[in-house]
């Protein structure tokens, strides 16, 4: 397992939540197999279903399980590759059904309401108002923007680059008025926090935000706008993509810029075109108009 874990880290290089996602999953198995006298050498497809009973038994949920599931493949499969398993007990079982489901998003007038209530006279507030536009007009997961630094956005060209799961990068563009309000912020705003890290966005002690951070900030926002629903900076992302497919863009393009390594990822945003596609069918087939 510790061998899987450091192939994980340096051959893929995977991002540390997830690498300690995968570490927490693994060591369950370890402490399912402990209690049951068995060696990892000697599980087998009965042992792989038996703890899957046991994960049910613990309510959780099949999110969760398929989680599990993903880091024992990864591992199955990795001591079969180095020769140190015969065979993968987990080759003939299936991961559990996901329902393919989009979060809460924010309407556009929402989205507008939540951006107007940072105060742009106070240096939380421009600093509070810069991230929220940019999480919505990239469409960037909260660590990547935890993640920037200031020379990763370009003023000249609107660019911003990004570090994405895995390390991977990409470049994503942004409009225009999350671009001057970068601009501002990183050459009149960000030096008031007296940095002591060269993270783009800082607390009162000049330290990169933390996730944590960043999600108490959209909570706060969105209370001030009125707005009832569930949100998270995730909701940022989900809107970002959502508002794209619903002004035009196609799927392909959407990919690229969340940065999906997979257009499956990017499917749960299918349902926008096809209700676009319903109201062209019946606003301009004629026998929708009898």
């Amino acid at each position: 397992m510790d061998g899987y874990l450091e192939h994980l880290l340096i051959e893929r290089g995977l991002a540390e939540n997830t690498l300690a996602a995968y570490a927490a999953d693994l060591a369950d198995f370890a402490g399912f197999l402990a209690q049951g006298g068995i060696d990892l050498h000697a599980a087998t497809e009965q042992t792989l279903f038996l703890y899957i009973v046991d994960l049910r038994r613990r309510g959780l949920t099949s999110r969760t399980l398929s989680r599990h599931l993903s880091a024992l493949r990864g591992l199955f499969a990795h001591g079969v590759a180095e020769g140190q398993l015969a065979a993968d007990p987990l080759r003939y079982l299936e991961n559990p059904k996901l329902p393919r489901t989009l979060p809460d998003v924010l309407t556009r007038d929402e989205m507008a309401a939540v951006l107007a209530r940072p105060d742009l006279s106070d240096r939380l507030g421009f600093r509070d108002r810069t991230m929220l536009e940019l999480l919505y007009a990239s469409g960037l997961r909260v660590s990547e923007l935890c993640g920037l630094r200031p020379l990763d956005f370009d003023p000249m060209t609107g660019l911003v680059r990004v570090f994405g799961k895995g390390s991977k990068e990409r470049i994503v563009p942004v409009h225009d008025t999350a671009a001057r309000l970068l601009a501002a912020y990183i050459r009149d705003w960000r030096p008031a926090f007296r940095p002591v890290e060269d993270a783009l966005f800082l607390n009162r002690s000049g330290k990169g935000l933390t996730r944590q951070a960043v999600w108490k900030a959209v909570k706060r926002h969105v209370a001030e706008a009125g707005i009832r629903k569930d949100i998270s900076p995730h909701t940022f992302r989900h809107s970002f993509a959502t508002h794209l497919l619903d002004g035009g863009a196609d799927l392909r393009t959407v990919q690229m810029l969340l940065g999906h390594a997979d257009i499956a990822a990017t499917e749960i945003y299918t349902h926008v075109q096809a209700d676009r596609l319903r109201q062209v069918h019946r606003a301009h087939h004629p026998r929708s108009r009898s």
